[in-house]
């Protein structure tokens, strides 16, 4: 299920979801939480050469980290962003990153596809943010970018994956 406004409030007083810093209660909406965006990035590269998907493969390789308030985003480009927020979830709920229609509607994708955060999560949330709109896009460190929504997870689980405690994009 789906955490509705009520129970997303009650879940982060009894610290079962932590959101540090803590966000303002207009931030939570009827079904979500919204999010802002950090100022770190990871602009990709231009390459000649192929790129081979595997499991070793390394997104930094072919990324420069950027720390910056604004950054453009040409139509068609794509760069790695950071929530402002760090997520921190209990073993039974999960989430889900989601764009905000107000940006969506100028072209702005804030995931590709990895938009799930596993149950037992805590750190920053990196943002797959690609522009398919027609115009440049200037995007602001602070401004809320994105929307989180919870759902309880049928069982416990705990992420022990390689990005656990990441920071920056």
């Amino acid at each position: 299920m789906v955490l509705t406004r009520d129970v997303i409030k009650q879940e982060l007083s009894s610290g079962r979801i932590k959101i540090e810093p803590a966000i303002p209660d207009e931030y939570i909406q009827a079904a979500s939480i919204d999010l802002r965006l950090g100022n770190i990035f990871r602009v990709f590269q231009k390459i000649d050469d192929i790129v081979d998907i595997k499991e070793s493969t390394d997104y930094r390789t072919m990324t420069r980290e950027v720390r910056t308030e604004t950054i453009l985003l040409a139509p068609e480009e794509t760069i790695l962003g950071i929530t402002y927020e760090k997520i921190t979830l209990p073993d039974n709920i999960c989430g889900w990153l989601e764009g905000r229609s107000r940006f969506a509607r100028l072209g702005l994708l804030i995931h590709i596809s990895a938009g799930l955060i596993q149950p037992g999560v805590s750190n920053h949330q990196v943002l797959e943010i690609t522009n398919l709109g027609p115009s440049v896009l200037k995007l602001h460190a602070g401004e809320r970018i994105c929307q989180l929504a919870f759902q309880r997870c049928e069982g416990k689980a705990l992420y022990q994956g390689k990005f656990q405690g990441q920071f920056a994009p």
